[in-house]
């Protein structure tokens, strides 16, 4: 019966699948409160991996999720995922950063560094045990790669996090954004670091040079452009960013966020840019939720991979809130405003899940460490609204505070 079914018809049996399966989930089980559909997407994608969906029943999942699928599968995710990290370029807010720079530059600063710190000090734990290092890593890459998974913060996750709240217009929201903002800059500066390739150090030298003279020409087209056509251009900058950055050895995410970070968010109407925001996630990046979830790997035994996200979660969270816990103190704020803030911070989800996938795909870490982290961003992700909600709704006062 397999054998009469084409191509198109099983790639279309799992776009039901991955379309219908979460949304059901997440709508019958009434999880809104407590994870957005995109964290659903992400868990369904594990499940539906090879781990799980794969042991369980591996006559189905090897007929649905067969090589030409997951390749027409991938192609879609890719395209995803660039638009989602180009979007999150454009709305980074450096002008309001700059604006409040002591501020934002120490709270961003602790808030970055100390999850940072702890989770470097978790990966070199994991050093000593077999199988977590990837084969193409070296220490140094592998253990910074991991504190930064631990101190990203997924700022378009953030985003809608602080749009259920109802803060993303207030003064707090915004301060929030600004912190994020400077530490997505630097998330991506250590990534283009850990994927610094020696052998081609020309090609990338080469690449930044001749991104940064094109970065200019594109400011001053952009400017005279009209709206409307400033989306195609913008489209097509992104995909020649993204070829550029993979053809000199950096990754093609590195590409499309700086595609996006040379951009003024002023350039596009803001409620087209939320609009595009939205469609992507609804539309597209299910399939990369998807393919990540394809990506799992529980070889070392579950145990194993359930301790490792849990070591890591934890240098995670307390990280983050010692943090801002910290730069409170510098900055006198009270107590509930530097939890409020830390918690909200410590979001992650989709930016620290593209950016192991990056690791993943270099060889930098295995597909148990890939796990692991998985695990630790789904959770940390899903314990953000119901710690911060309660919070906020004692201290409405804190809402209106600018600074």
């Amino acid at each position: 019966m397999h054998n009469s079914i084409s191509s198109t018809e099983v790639f279309l049996i799992a776009m039901g699948i991955i379309l219908a399966v979460p949304f059901l989930i997440w709508r019958f089980g009434n999880l809104d409160y407590y994870a957005p559909l995109v964290v659903v997407q992400i868990i369904t994608g594990i499940v539906l991996g090879p781990g799980t969906l794969g042991k369980v029943l591996p006559d189905y999942f090897g007929f649905v999720f067969r090589p030409d699928v997951v390749q027409a599968l991938n192609g879609i995710a890719w395209w995803a995922v660039m638009v989602f990290v180009w979007i999150a370029g454009i709305e980074l807010n450096l002008k309001q950063a700059w604006l409040y720079r002591r501020e934002s530059s120490i709270t961003a600063g602790l808030a970055l560094g100390t999850p940072l710190l702890f989770g470097s000090l978790a990966a070199i734990g994991l050093l000593m045990f077999d199988g977590w290092i990837g084969p193409n890593a070296r220490q140094w890459q592998f253990v910074l790669g991991i504190g930064m998974a631990c101190a990203v913060t997924a700022l378009p996750i953030l985003i809608l996090l602080m749009e259920k709240l109802d803060i993303l217009r207030e003064p707090i929201g915004q301060r929030i954004l600004r912190y994020a903002s400077m530490d997505d800059v630097a998330i991506w500066g250590v990534l283009a670091v850990i994927l610094m390739d020696w052998s081609r150090v020309g090609r990338q030298v080469g690449f930044l040079m001749i991104f940064a003279l094109a970065s200019f020409c594109l400011r001053a087209l952009m400017r005279w452009l009209a709206e409307k056509d400033r989306w195609y251009v913008a489209l097509i900058w992104l995909v020649l960013c993204a070829w550029s950055a993979d053809w000199s050895g950096l990754h093609f995410m590195v590409g499309a966020f700086l595609a996006g970070a040379i951009m003024d968010a002023e350039w596009f109407d803001q409620n087209d840019m939320d609009k595009l925001r939205q469609h992507v996630l609804l539309v597209f990046m299910p399939v990369f939720f998807l393919s990540t979830g394809l990506r799992t790997n529980w070889a070392m035994g579950g145990s194993a991979v359930l301790i490792a996200a849990a070591v890591l979660l934890v240098a995670s969270v307390v990280g983050k809130l010692i943090g801002t816990r910290i730069a409170g103190r510098i900055l006198g704020w009270p107590r509930a405003e530097s939890s409020i803030i830390g918690w909200l911070l410590q979001t992650k989800a989709l930016i620290m899940i593209i950016f192991v996938n990056i690791l993943l795909d270099k060889g930098m870490i295995t597909s148990e460490t890939f796990t692991a982290l998985l695990l630790m961003a789904v959770l940390s992700t899903m314990l953000t609204v119901p710690l911060v909600a309660p919070r906020l709704q004692r201290l409405q006062s804190l809402i209106a505070k600018s600074a």
